[in-house]
């Protein structure tokens, strides 16, 4: 009886461990600098406008993952970057974030590669005010391309950005305040993120 008892908490404590080993929570804090450029359409009779993306921000991936090889979740970024123009030649400070599902595949070693991609549904970029202008770009989606390499509790990384905001929120213009949304004013940009980050498993 004894031997039996022995043999069934034996089963079950390795069941727990499989089962632990196999799937696990985790969280990703990091920290990023993006260098991006891209285009601002505007209708006629304005020219578009060459922009550029430049700065720091902050970002986390939460999610699951299976014998720590396959990790998928959510992705979100927070970011203050500068926003540069050609045709209202402002050069100012912005507030974007975005955030979207995200998997990836990775070594499961404490040294080793990591790949993933994640699908940005939402997105905005919220320059200052400048020269008589507010403008806010909403409703950004695209989608990030990344590679790292994991040191023990720290992951190198780099990606690729494609992100479009198919809104803009002009919020002022000159004295006037009265807001309104268009879609016929885009903002396409494309950008190189680096980042430090920390996989920790909860």
């Amino acid at each position: 009886m004894k031997k039996h008892i022995f043999v069934f908490v034996f089963l079950f404590s390795s069941i727990g461990v499989a089962k632990a080993s196999i799937a696990g929570l985790f969280v990703e804090p990091m920290l990023t600098y993006e260098t991006g450029s891209g285009n601002i359409s505007f209708p006629a009779p304005i020219n578009n406008s060459d922009s550029k993306v430049k700065g720091f921000g902050v970002g986390a991936r939460l999610g699951a993952q299976v014998f720590d090889i396959v990790f998928a979740g959510v992705d979100g970024r927070y970011s203050i970057p500068k926003l540069k123009d050609t045709t209202l030649n402002q050069d100012i400070k912005s507030k974007g974030w975005n955030a979207g599902p995200m998997v990836g595949l990775q070594m499961p070693t404490p040294v080793g590669l990591r790949f993933w991609g994640t699908w940005i549904l939402a997105g905005q970029l919220d320059p200052d005010s400048d020269k008589g202008v507010d403008e806010k770009f909403k409703s950004g989606n695209g989608y990030r391309l990344g590679a790292g390499f994991r040191l023990g509790p720290v992951s190198l990384n780099a990606e690729y950005q494609y992100i479009k905001y198919d809104q803009t929120e002009i919020q002022q213009v000159a004295v006037f305040n009265n807001g309104f949304s268009t879609s016929d004013i885009v903002l396409t940009n494309k950008s190189l993120i680096l980042s430090v980050s920390i996989p920790i498993g909860l």
